[in-house]
């Protein structure tokens, strides 16, 4: 049986809801001009484009539009089951669709095109240059970081929002399913923008339930999924804002950040040992006994583990935003750490040079040295240099 959310997928942009910024009609009244995918498909212009955006936010459909509008002959391939061989039949047009009229340009829709390796990325960027081929890949990761710069160089990249609540309200309108404003308003914050998530569940309930109720829809739902991936784009900018936090001091925010790794299933022991490093680089010499703590915090977490080593790294996420902040000591190794890479290896000053031979010693190799000298024992390239 067809997915309901293949049924009622939008045909055209009339239909489609969300993404106002790239298929809008525009404003004259605010000055705004229409979005540039809806200029391109009332121009037929056709063109390779990468969508980048959160899971259900309409890269699929708006594929489809674009292919559908410019009369083209979409090939629909994912990249994590697809391989060269897929690239070739299409481009050898032996893939079992039917010919149509007219000679067709072909479109390739590569859902999730950073699961490509960049052999297989190699193997479809001449297609793309000559333009056997109009790629338009699907991501829900950075581009820049997964797509090889000579086939992105050749594609532009349009980047999707996740749906709004009134978009999403809307969406689940078009189902026709009956369901009050306190289900809507519980499954489109649910969904977190993700309309596919969201007419899952909406079939899921109905299905089990026959009625749609906020009680129903959190049966179906039995646990909620935060958008999170170990290796996507959404792990780094969750310990971005995580260590930024900490670092800005407003453990509120850091402890909110701590409970959506946890959440998502981060390893803990990753957390832990970023709080160990943040001791040093950014609250260093202002609180030295905050790598003592980060460091308790880490050995905690490998002996208890989850879900109690959740308390440790509270604890210590918020002994960390409390104290004062110093990177001194951060700042001035990177200091010392450009001049090595400008100067290279500098001789070490004979008086502290170790001397374990008699050649050495008559080489002048330790004399003058003194233990708790004031001079300066730097390079004498570098002689009054200061780091911290």
């Amino acid at each position: 049986m067809e997915p309901l959310a293949s049924k009622i997928r939008p045909k055209s942009l009339k239909e489609f809801v969300g993404q106002e910024h790239l298929v809008g009609e525009g404003n004259p009244s605010t000055g705004s001009g229409p979005g540039p995918l809806r200029v391109a498909i009332e121009k037929m212009h056709l063109f390779s484009f990468i969508l980048w955006g959160p899971p259900g936010s309409g890269k699929t459909t708006l594929a489809k539009i674009y292919a559908k509008s410019l009369d083209a002959k979409l090939y629909e391939l994912s990249a994590v089951s697809a391989g060269k061989a897929d690239i070739k039949a299409i481009v050898q047009d032996k893939t079992g669709l039917p010919a149509q009229a007219g000679d067709q340009p072909k479109v390739l829709f590569l859902d999730e095109i950073h699961r490509f390796n960049k052999a297989q990325q190699d193997f479809l960027l001449p297609y793309v240059e000559t333009g056997e081929i109009t790629l338009i890949g699907a991501t829900t990761e950075n581009p820049s970081f997964e797509v090889i710069s000579p086939l992105l160089s050749r594609c532009r990249v349009f980047v999707l929002n996740a749906l709004s609540l009134e978009e999403m309200a809307k969406i689940i309108k078009q189902t026709g399913f009956k369901l009050d404003k306190k289900a809507t308003d519980w499954l489109c914050a649910m969904a977190n923008g993700d309309a596919r998530q969201a007419i899952l569940m909406l079939e899921s309930t109905k299905e089990l339930y026959g009625a749609i109720t906020v009680e129903t829809l959190k049966d179906t739902l039995q646990a909620k999924f935060l958008r999170y991936d170990k290796k996507g784009e959404e792990h780094y900018n969750t310990i971005s804002a995580f260590i930024k936090s900490m670092r800005a001091s407003q453990p509120d925010a850091a402890l909110y950040y701590l409970a959506r790794m946890i959440d998502a299933g981060e390893d803990p022991k990753f957390i832990a040992r970023r709080m160990v490093i943040f001791a040093s680089e950014d609250v260093g010499l202002a609180h030295p006994t905050a790598l003592v703590v980060a460091n308790d915090v880490f050995r905690a977490v490998e002996i208890i583990g989850l879900p109690e080593c959740a308390i440790n790294l509270a604890h210590g996420v918020a002994y960390l935003c409390e104290c004062k902040k110093d990177r001194s000591a951060n700042d001035a190794y990177f200091k010392a750490v450009e001049d090595v890479k400008v100067y290279g290896n500098l001789p070490v000053p004979l008086k502290l040079r170790n001397a374990p031979t008699e050649l050495m010693k008559e080489l002048e190799y330790g004399k003058g040295y003194e233990k708790y000298a004031k001079d300066d024992f730097l390079p004498e390239k570098l002689k009054g240099k200061k780091y911290l």
